[in-house]
């Protein structure tokens, strides 16, 4: 009667059930990051736009009332959006230590324009240059002066910028690469792969004739 020898039966290995989460909460981190960058700089765009502070100055004619836009007080908030949606681009067109740097580039943007925004919220300086335009006296100044919620606004939405900047820096090493689809040629990888020389088709034929090969061996 022979033994059967308890030799170990290789296991299979373990489904990439860690790997699949990684990818889920990547392409989760990656959906987030985008909404609230573009959703943020879009917003700033805006608001930048719209009255933050308005006044008074009396002059010969009378009282006259004064309004400045975002856009008068600073235009930091605005440059930093259109930076901020440059870097949305770019954290997808690399990887690595570049990818990096695009993302901590767009945190410091939301951070920037939040900043600015506050501070502009309380910035006289474009209705003065008003009121001593309307009046043509250099020295007049704007009174009564209101700030309107639009700043604030501002500030929210360069936080939301801030916020796409952090989790580009946080999870930015698992998300994938725009370029890594593609070979030097531009053609898709996955295409070229599948891709394989049928003896039976002429146009294959003529090609392996070309480079030298012989079509009917079949080793």
């Amino acid at each position: 009667m022979g033994y059967v020898s308890a030799a170990s039966v290789p296991q299979p290995r373990a489904t990439g059930r860690g790997e699949a989460v990684t990818a889920g909460s990547g392409r989760r981190s990656l959906a987030a990051a985008l909404l609230l960058g573009a959703l943020g700089a879009a917003v700033v765009l805006l608001a930048s736009g719209r009255t933050w502070t308005e006044g008074r100055v009396t002059g010969v004619g009378g009282t006259v009332t004064l309004e400045a836009a975002g856009g008068d007080v600073t235009g930091v908030p605005t440059g930093l959006a259109v930076v901020a949606l440059a870097a949305l681009v770019a954290v997808l067109a690399t990887r690595g230590p570049g990818r990096r740097v695009v993302a901590l580039l767009l945190a410091l943007s939301g951070a920037g324009a939040a900043a600015s925004a506050l501070i502009g919220a309380h910035d006289s300086a474009a209705l003065d240059a008003r009121a001593a335009l309307t009046t043509g006296d250099t020295a007049a100044r704007a009174s009564a002066l209101t700030q309107t919620a639009w700043p604030y606004v501002t500030a929210a939405a360069a936080l939301l910028i801030l916020a796409a900047g952090l989790l580009a820096l946080r999870y930015g090493g698992t998300w994938p690469a725009m370029s890594s689809r593609y070979e030097r040629d531009g053609g898709p990888r996955a295409r070229t792969a599948r891709r394989a020389d049928d003896p039976d088709r002429p146009e294959d034929l003529w090609k392996a004739l070309d480079r030298g090969e012989d079509p009917t061996d079949g080793t």
